[in-house]
């Protein structure tokens, strides 16, 4: 049975990363379609789910390629915004670990410039699910423009974001004071260890967890990287360990693991409202998979999430 339809809305970023050059003095870069929203659109098409992308694609050279490579993935483009601006560039640095460090070129880029015009004639109608979330609610001009769609789409879907904090682009203190906003539009908040840091430091992850749900999310989900993931539900917790697998860079994990969340938790008919039907077990079965899908995009270069098929459970976990 097909999945209900999720419908994503954000940025597409040109993610570069420096390779040997041929001559002294150089820097080669090679350039793969990136950017958090692109990169959970693409892995939940790619897992199957009927995945609409709202964005706004310039007709550059690196828009050109954003839609050629959402196309191939399978990711519904039918409202996507032919835009004038340029798109915006992000420059990756490795560690030793694959973790990587980004400078972004973004100054009056496409990704930013919504409308309410433009979010005004989305059909919602068929999506069980609208995520959201990284600079496309905190870049100005645009971020009012889309608090008032999933304020509007709320009624109708689940409500799903991952806040991605970009210290480069925009200061941390503007994402705390929208947070307790985005719980109150949100019935899933997933984040990152490193978001956790940013948005309330020191605090411990299970306080953090109560703090979100007080302000109105119900599903809080945090990874940990190589820890695994935290789970919450209305306080309930449960914790997920990783997959193991040899890391190659850890660019797109957090995507890839929102992207199997949602798509197993609608595979299973429970999104499509406030997770009303939801308990601990289907939300520890979700982030389990969700650790699969994440595992396998670690595995391999670049935001580049598995396909359907590729995706079954594995018996290796890893704590450490």
């Amino acid at each position: 049975m097909t999945p209900p339809r999720i419908t994503v809305l954000g940025e597409c970023v040109a993610d570069a990363f420096a390779e040997p050059a041929h001559a002294r003095n150089e820097l080669a870069l090679r350039v793969l379609p990136g950017g958090g929203p692109a990169n959970t659109a693409v892995s939940l098409a790619r897992s199957g789910t009927p995945t609409r992308f709202l964005t706004r694609l310039s007709g550059d050279v690196f828009g050109r390629l954003f839609r050629a490579h959402l196309e191939a993935s399978g990711v519904d483009l039918s409202y996507a915004v032919e835009a004038a601006e340029p798109s915006t560039l992000a420059v990756a640095e490795l560690d030793a670990q694959g973790r990587a460090t980004f400078s972004f070129h973004a100054q009056a880029t496409a990704d930013w410039q919504w409308t309410s015009a433009e979010l005004a004639g989305v059909d919602l109608s068929d999506t069980a699910c609208v995520h959201t979330g990284s600079l496309a609610l905190v870049k100005e001009p645009g971020a009012a423009a889309v608090e008032d769609f999933l304020a509007a789409a709320a009624p109708g879907a689940t409500i799903s974001i991952d806040p991605n904090v970009r210290p480069l682009l925009v200061h941390p203190e503007v994402y705390r004071a929208r947070l307790a906003h985005w719980c109150g539009l949100a019935d899933v908040l997933r984040l990152s260890e490193d978001d956790l840091g940013f948005l309330l430091p020191g605090t411990h992850p299970e306080q953090a967890c109560d703090t979100w749900h007080a302000a109105g999310a119900r599903l809080v989900v945090i990874t940990r990287g190589a820890d695994g993931a935290l789970a919450s539900l209305d306080g309930e917790r449960v914790r997920v360990p990783a997959v193991s697998t040899p890391v190659v860079d850890t660019v797109g994990a957090g995507d890839s693991f929102t992207a199997g969340l949602l798509h197993h938790l609608g595979t299973h008919r429970l999104l499509g409202g406030r997770l009303t039907d939801v308990r601990l077990g289907d939300v520890e079965a979700a982030c389990r998979f969700a650790t699969t899908v994440a595992a396998l995009t670690c595995s391999v270069a670049g935001p580049n999430p598995p396909w359907e098929g590729r995706t079954a459970p594995s018996a290796t976990t890893a704590d450490a």
